[in-house]
């Protein structure tokens, strides 16, 4: 349990039923056509919920203030952390992302989820304060990545950076990408880092 829990607005709730899925946890039911948490000592907090619902209907919500007497610890602001630090991104999965969130701006780097682990140094050579995004083309569904698109069309990025492992399956990675910033009509750099199985850069070019 992470602690907080999901917000569903009704007025923008057109009734999908695709968050009903999405939540594994079986805490999301259909009420009089609309999305409700029914079953909210069930619900993990990880919010799969949220990148399936097309209206942006869900939210996280606070978790509940702590009762009178007990310690209360403070909660961070998002926003001082991202001006204290410009790598501060949370979620970076890009099935967890909004399209519309404030850290996309210059350059994104589009990484494979191998890489990361596989690299030492990945977060301080190819992060450094940018936002990122993983994923994993081959096990991912499509539906995921054709977020990047969107991504692309609707923020202040003029740069992709993709990252990814050698082997054959994660090619489609810089295909995606490459075709996504194709489609926003805009003249935006992509440029490839391809990562060998032992950690090393293999090639470095753009796309």
């Amino acid at each position: 349990m992470l602690g907080r829990k999901i917000s569903i607005d009704k007025e923008k709730c057109d009734g999908c039923g695709l968050c009903v899925t999405a939540c594994h946890e079986g805490a999301i039911e259909l009420v009089d056509g609309k999305a409700e948490l029914v079953r909210e000592n069930v619900c993990d907090g990880l919010g799969d919920c949220l990148p399936a619902c097309p209206q942006g209907a869900i939210t996280f919500r606070d978790p509940e203030p702590p009762k009178q007497g007990a310690a209360r610890m403070p909660v961070p602001d998002p926003s001082a952390c991202l001006m204290a630090n410009p790598g501060y991104q949370w979620p970076i999965q890009i099935a967890l992302v909004h399209p519309k969130s404030d850290f996309f701006r210059g350059t994104l780097v589009v990484g494979a989820d191998c890489t990361a682990f596989t690299m030492d140094d990945f977060k301080r050579r190819f992060v450094a304060g940018n936002p990122v995004i993983i994923g994993c083309p081959k096990l991912d569904d499509r539906a995921r990545f054709d977020k990047i698109q969107s991504i692309l069309a609707e923020n202040p990025i003029d740069r992709v950076h993709v990252v990814r492992m050698e082997v054959p399956c994660c090619r489609a990675l810089s295909n995606i990408v490459k075709a996504a910033a194709a489609a926003t009509g805009r003249d935006m750099e992509v440029t490839e880092t391809v990562i060998s199985r032992s950690g090393s850069v293999v090639s470095e070019c753009r796309l």
